[in-house]
């Protein structure tokens, strides 16, 4: 849940270069008027516009050995045991979100790694339905979060375990069932 920047995300390999604002509407206008006699020629075009991506840091080596870890109980140990301000400062955030939300991002992340972008849209779809359907709404880690952050602003959600030890596997695992069927699904005419 921390924010990071373009040059981060560069580095993380979530983006693969950046541009400035002010900059990007000339270029969607000149590509939407080109004449392309395929996608490779369009990308071709755009990688001749589009400012290479300066020097940026690769993920350290701590990063990927703490979240390459199997479970986030293991991560929290790991975090703890890791001398310095960025484990004890992860360890702490970490600590302030949802402790069955943790186990279920985790799980996202993992199950995404071999997914296809239709997949993983339907899942992420399902997800979101979880988040308000899951539980009622009295006991729904996503609308402790809102509460605490947005609606009574005292920063200090109840969550429901409160631990992440406490998590039960099956609640994780239930995050992952789509409620409907593949038929019946919002996105199933992506591919």
């Amino acid at each position: 849940g921390q924010m990071i920047g373009a040059d981060a995300a560069i580095a993380y390999g979530l983006a693969d270069v950046r541009m400035a604002a002010a900059d990007q509407a000339p270029l969607w206008e000149a590509l939407a008027g080109g004449a392309f006699s395929s996608g490779d020629q369009a990308l071709q075009w755009l990688r001749e516009r589009v400012p290479a991506a300066g020097a940026v840091q690769a993920p350290t080596a701590a990063v990927e050995a703490v979240f390459g870890l199997p479970s986030v109980t293991a991560i929290l140990a790991e975090l703890d045991r890791t001398p310095g301000d960025w484990a004890r400062e992860t360890a702490g955030a970490l600590r302030e979100r949802s402790p069955l939300m943790l186990h279920v991002a985790l799980e996202q992340i993992r199950r995404a790694r071999a997914m296809g972008l239709a997949d993983e849209l339907r899942m992420e779809c399902d997800m979101v339905w979880r988040c308000f359907n899951h539980r009622p709404v009295t006991d729904s880690e996503t609308v402790e979060g809102i509460r605490a952050l947005a609606v009574d602003k005292d920063h200090a959600p109840r969550w429901k375990p409160a631990t992440v030890a406490q998590v039960d596997p099956q609640e994780v695992a239930d995050f992952f069932k789509s409620p409907w069927t593949a038929e019946s699904h919002p996105l199933r005419h992506l591919s």
